[in-house]
């Protein structure tokens, strides 16, 4: 049986999106270290629409971090579904990795989302703080289900009280 379309956010407003995020659950991933801790991405709103992107982790103490820009995958749709476009070592690949990142669902007041991606390889939880309550995680993690994720694959990402500076 094939899985049912993703449902997408619809109008998201990037200004509102742009600034810091915290990870707190995901899916590993060949690109993200698997023991990385104090995960988080900030997002810097550029003149031409498109998204600054600088994801950090810290693994045993050192910071480790891609750059890299995200752009709306059609201009004229008023869907949430970004293409992110990361720009890896030169001794890594020759061509800067792009891959689909999209916004499945935001709270009203832009704390907390679930960003995707259409394989359902890859799921972030996110939130403008590093800790959350359980009730709004489970109800972040329902959402993925509803999006037909498994999230048995769902880790939590340790952050810490303390974070590491900017």
């Amino acid at each position: 049986m094939a899985k049912k379309e993703m449902g997408v956010v619809k109008g998201l407003f990037l200004f509102r999106y742009s600034g810091r995020w915290y990870e707190i659950a995901a899916f590993s991933s060949f690109f993200e270290a698997r023991n990385a801790v104090d995960t988080r991405a900030t997002y810097t709103l550029k003149e031409d629409g498109t998204l600054d992107v600088l994801n950090e982790g810290w693994v045993n103490g050192k910071r480790e971090y891609i750059r890299g820009t995200a752009y709306k995958a059609d201009p004229s749709s008023n869907e949430a579904k970004l293409k992110v476009k990361f720009y890896v070592p030169s001794f890594f690949a020759i061509f800067p990795a792009i891959g689909d990142y999209w916004v499945l669902y935001i709270d009203a007041d832009y704390q907390h989302a679930v960003v995707g991606q259409p394989s359902r390889k890859y799921l972030w939880i996110i939130s403008r703080k590093s800790h959350i309550d359980d009730k709004i995680y489970n109800q972040l993690v329902q959402k993925a289900v509803d999006e037909g994720y498994d999230v048995s694959k769902l880790h939590k990402t340790p952050q810490s009280d303390a974070h590491p500076p900017l």
